[in-house]
């Protein structure tokens, strides 16, 4: 067997797991094969590990191979790295090896692909023809990505101060109304300053009903689909029942909040009981009076405002002309903590394409490094289960006869039973044993090969083990409990997977519990 610490490491970044599957069957005698199923666990292996040759399928999820190989030239500027990809597009093999790339192997994979691999190994490199031309279309391709992000995140800027611009005016024109609408400009102004949609909707409503003294107030919003009108605030306990009955009404004519939206006119019923286009409300029986305003921005419904009162002819030209401005508000405010929420989106994206690396290793540091420490222990435990294949079988082809301890003998035939309860057929192993020159078996049968296996394996564990202790070991809170050591002890001997009879126990009756 080939000694681990000096066969190749090659990196295999693909989010495919046939074909990493494919490649590590394909590469694993002769090479070391480290695997990551994104870019960005990629990048980390790469670092820690320092690779002889990256592997990499273009196709990747968070950033394209060429990008990867771009960040992958700028760590490790003296490690080969090969693109792997299904493309056939014109140029693919270019743009690949302008990213950086030493050569591009094509797929699907096939009997070449372990001979392409040992050609870059030793050296090989692609040669690029007109490099300077396929450079700067790459650059050029960044660019417009990183542009198209800022084009993005400018739009929504503009539009956020145009609709600024318009609450300024709406404020402007207010100031110059009477006594009642100053009053209402000045609420509006409150109402726009909260950003966040829960609470403007719910201040919205606690203003309108304690400012106009009215009997219920509510806010609805349209849903996903338009169809539906959705309560999201309304007023007093009435109010929160519907919120609790999740309340809503279709966008039709058969209720006033519907016939506001699809018309975008005003509903006003001075005798509510006798107004055709009116929902009876049977969480709102006092209602005498229900007036429903549009919220419209850019001839867009919103959803619609609700105010009741419980008394007949309750809405006088000033409470209208008010409630009216402040449904305007109350639209432009609702529009811009909407806005305001799809803006800072669109900033934390901007952000995370900027900083993606540092982002992606402050969250994943602890699971990355557990991963990469338990990498090895696999392919260790594999090749510690073919020794032990290869041991057995030259163990099990002694001749029981010549020995003269009956337990040896004994020891032999329970070897050779084993192995073929196991599926082994030791025979056939030491066939193909027999057919291997000297050098190839003394590999095969190393005992410090064996011993390094396990002691890679061991170490990995308890590292693993150690970084699960620094966890958890703080958070964990001493509880007293009463226990019984007859369940205790069973127990422990159970889990330890003796044969059975290997321990014998008694117990003398009525023990004590003790605690601990």
């Amino acid at each position: 067997m080939s000694n681990i610490r000096k066969l190749p490491q090659v990196l295999y970044i693909e989010d495919s797991d046939e074909s990493r599957s494919l490649v590590r069957r394909l590469l694993a005698e002769k090479y070391i094969v480290l695997e990551a199923s994104n870019p960005l666990d990629g990048l980390q292996l790469a670092e820690e590990t320092q690779p002889n040759l990256i592997l990499l399928d273009h196709n990747l999820p968070h950033m394209t191979g060429s990008e990867a190989a771009t960040r992958l030239k700028q760590m490790l500027p003296n490690t080969p790295i090969v693109i792997v990809s299904a493309d056939t597009s014109p140029g693919a093999r270019e743009r690949a090896l302008a990213a950086g790339a030493v050569g591009f192997i094509s797929k699907p994979i096939d009997d070449d692909f372990e001979t392409l691999v040992t050609d870059y190994l030793n050296g090989k490199v692609e040669k690029l023809a007109h490099a300077e031309k396929y450079l700067q279309a790459y650059q050029q391709e960044l660019v417009e990505r990183l542009e198209g992000n800022i084009r993005q995140l400018t739009s929504a800027l503009e539009k956020n101060k145009h609709l600024l611009s318009q609450n300024e005016r709406m404020f402007s024109m207010l100031d110059r109304r009477h006594k009642l609408l100053q009053t209402a400009a000045c609420v509006g102004q409150m109402v726009t300053s909260i950003l966040d949609l829960n609470d403007l909707l719910k201040h919205t409503v606690n203003i309108i009903c304690s400012e106009f003294n009215f009997y219920y107030s509510g806010i609805f919003l349209l849903s996903d689909d338009r169809q539906f009108a959705e309560l999201r605030a309304g007023y007093a306990l009435a109010g929160r029942k519907m919120l609790e009955a999740k309340y809503r009404l279709p966008v039709d004519e058969q209720s006033m909040i519907g016939k506001s939206i699809l018309t975008q006119i005003p509903q006003i019923a001075s005798d509510a009981e006798h107004e055709q286009s009116r929902f009876k409300n049977p969480f709102l029986p006092d209602t005498k009076s229900e007036m429903a305003l549009p919220l419209i921005v850019d001839s867009v419904p919103l959803g619609a405002l609700t105010v009741q009162s419980n008394q007949i002819n309750a809405f006088s030209e000033d409470d209208i002309t008010s409630l009216q401005a402040m449904s305007e508000q109350v639209a432009i405010a609702i529009n811009n903590a909407q806005l305001m929420k799809k803006l800072e989106s669109a900033n934390s994206e901007l952000l995370r394409t900027k900083t993606y690396e540092a982002i992606a290793t402050a969250t994943g540091e602890a699971i990355h490094w557990v991963g990469n420490k338990a990498a090895p222990i696999p392919g260790s435990i594999n090749r510690v289960r073919e020794d032990i294949k290869y041991l057995l079988a030259l163990f099990a082809s002694m001749d029981e006869s010549g020995l003269e301890n009956e337990s040896l003998k004994e020891a032999v035939r329970n070897v050779r039973e084993e192995a073929q309860n196991q599926g082994l057929d030791l025979k056939s192993i030491l066939e193909e044993m027999s057919e291997l020159k000297s050098n190839r078996l003394q590999a095969l049968l190393s005992v410090e090969s064996l011993m390094e296996d396990l002691t890679i394996a061991e170490n990995s564990a308890n590292t693993i083990l150690e970084i699960k202790e620094g966890l958890i070991g703080p958070a964990r809170q001493r509880s007293d409990a009463s226990i019984s050591l007859e369940m205790m002890i069973t127990t422990t001997v159970e889990n330890m997977g003796l044969p059975d009879g290997a321990v014998e126990m008694g117990w003398e009756k009525d023990l004590p519990l003790v605690h601990g």
